[in-house]
């Protein structure tokens, strides 16, 4: 009878065996077919350069938009048009009512008229003192004053005029401005005409004296 012998056992080499499996998975994984960087056969540089041109299409709206909604006033305003703030329309209110107040001056008249016709008398009286004859009284001293208050509501008509076409060209913010810039340019217009015939003695000329009885023979 044989002695019985004991199978030998394996000797335990699954540490060996795990890592000689890992060897080929590893080699298997770097085998594996990665994302490729070439081209296919069919795809032409056009299409490529249109695609590359599509994504950079849509990562700069993406940026303008992130930009736009940040909300930061120095890049808008760096990034767009600057837009003044509106206008209060003070300036076209004002001038609007000057240039009504300055028609109505010329129309009625003023205490520098008053003042210059006043004297232009006094100087025709100097001048002539007791020797002019009575046309001459009559144009120093009564037309002259007369053509100075004229001269004088005619250039306070101009003024109401240049005023009123001005506040037509400022900025407006009320509804009456318009109204009274016009108003103020039509009584400016009326007032100059006035001016005009009184200095050019169109509407009412100058008196004139009696003629000279004739001399009376005795």
């Amino acid at each position: 009878m044989n002695p019985t012998t004991k199978p030998e056992e394996p000797a335990d080499e699954s540490g060996d065996n795990e890592a000689e499996r890992a060897v080929p998975a590893a080699a298997d994984k770097n085998d594996a077919p990665g994302p490729s960087l070439a081209k296919d056969p069919g795809e032409s540089p056009e299409a490529g350069a249109e695609g590359a041109h599509r994504a950079g299409d849509g990562d700069g709206a993406g940026t303008a938009s992130d930009d736009g909604d940040d909300g930061d006033p120095l890049t808008d305003d760096l990034d767009g048009e600057y837009t003044p703030p509106p206008s209060s329309g003070l300036a076209a209110a004002s001038t609007a009512l000057i240039s009504v107040l300055l028609s109505l001056v010329a129309l009625i008249g003023t205490w520098s008229g008053r003042v210059i016709a006043e004297r232009e008398t006094l100087v025709g009286q100097i001048d002539l003192g007791q020797t002019g004859t009575a046309e001459q009284q009559i144009s120093e001293i009564y037309g002259d004053a007369w053509h100075a208050t004229a001269l004088t509501n005619g250039i306070f008509a101009v003024l109401a005029l240049i005023v009123g076409l001005a506040a037509l060209g400022l900025p407006q913010r009320k509804s009456w401005v318009r109204p009274f810039a016009v108003a103020g340019i039509a009584l400016g217009a009326l007032a100059l005409l006035i001016s005009v015939g009184m200095y050019f003695d169109v509407f009412v000329s100058l008196p004139e004296p009696p003629p000279a009885a004739p001399p009376t023979t005795g």
